[in-house]
């Protein structure tokens, strides 16, 4: 039960992302934002790794090279792409796009690791694409080949894709979940520093940008990372990953009670995405739900 209920919280957490980061992209740059995420966030992760994990650093930085490109993909590249987007659309419209990512990572895996797709893969694949499709045309099919697309849409689309790589490439890694994060969040802070202050990033004068901030530092970055891998300790990684879909869940629900309005073919292409989602994910073998990840890839 405590479990459940951690698991349940941090999903919450890291739908707080996509709200709250909507909010602080209205002063933020992308880059900013990512850059003080992380440069917020990284020292807690490198105690807490140290505390929990007590892991080797000496052998962790024998894979700098997997931890680089994990970094460049997954903490870098996905929070820079997702805040880039949500300066073009909502926050609902994002979530519900990023529902279709375990579906994507089935194709993709299929692609790039030669793993054996179903018949189920193909057709929740078709299914994803069309409930993306919907919410991307607002309902209106055929204005995907004859009207332009919101260009926040087009990029989630895009984040989704670099996460599925992120969680490929990071099968495997021979680092504890904990210290992979604090690395690759402190190698993000690293590398973006000369970009962010060229840029003249200071601390947000408005105290609402200041709190989002440290909101998206503490919770989605850390809160969210500890309850996760706690909780993996104590349930199957297979079942947690059905909680995954909460995120979008709560993230509908808190823009809507903070007044945002959800289009019809937002939520029909929504059910659509999760139907997709269900049927590509289903292997005979285990209930329905998403497959296993590394625990290291859920950085939100």
């Amino acid at each position: 039960m405590k479990a459940t209920i951690a698991i349940i919280l941090a999903t919450l957490m890291w739908a707080g992302n996509y709200i709250v980061g909507g909010l602080a992209v209205q002063t933020l740059s992308p880059v900013e934002l990512t850059w003080l995420r992380w440069l917020l966030a990284c020292v807690p992760l490198l105690i807490l790794a140290q505390v929990v994990e007590k892991p080797d650093w000496r052998r962790a930085v024998h894979h700098w090279p997997r931890l680089l490109l994990l970094a460049a993909l997954g903490v870098g590249g996905y929070n820079m792409l997702l805040y880039t987007a949500l300066q073009y659309t909502t926050p609902q419209s994002a979530s519900l796009i990023n529902a279709a990512n375990p579906a994507v990572m089935v194709v993709l895996a299929a692609v790039l690791l030669r793993e054996r797709i179903s018949w189920r893969g193909i057709a929740g694949l078709v299914l994803g694409l069309v409930g993306v499709v919907l919410i991307i045309t607002n309902g209106a099919l055929a204005s995907a080949f004859t009207q332009s697309i919101n260009t926040g849409d087009l990029l989630m689309v895009g984040a989704i894709v670099v996460w599925s790589l992120y969680t490929i490439v990071g099968r495997g890694l021979a680092v504890p979940p904990i210290t992979a994060t604090a690395v690759q969040g402190t190698v993000v802070a690293v590398c973006l520093a000369p970009f962010a202050l060229a840029s003249g990033v200071t601390w947000p004068a408005d105290p609402a940008i200041g709190s989002a901030v440290i909101f998206i530092a503490i919770f989605p970055s850390i809160g969210s990372y500890v309850l996760w891998n706690w909780a993996l300790k104590r349930i199957p990684a297979g079942r947690a990953g059905l909680f995954l879909n909460l995120i979008t869940v709560f993230t509908v629900i808190i823009a809507v009670v903070l007044g945002a309005q959800l289009t019809t073919p937002q939520l029909v292409g929504g059910v659509v995405v999760f139907a997709g989602v269900a049927l590509s994910t289903r292997r005979p073998t285990r209930p329905a739900g998403q497959p296993v990840l590394p625990d290291q890839a859920r950085v939100r």
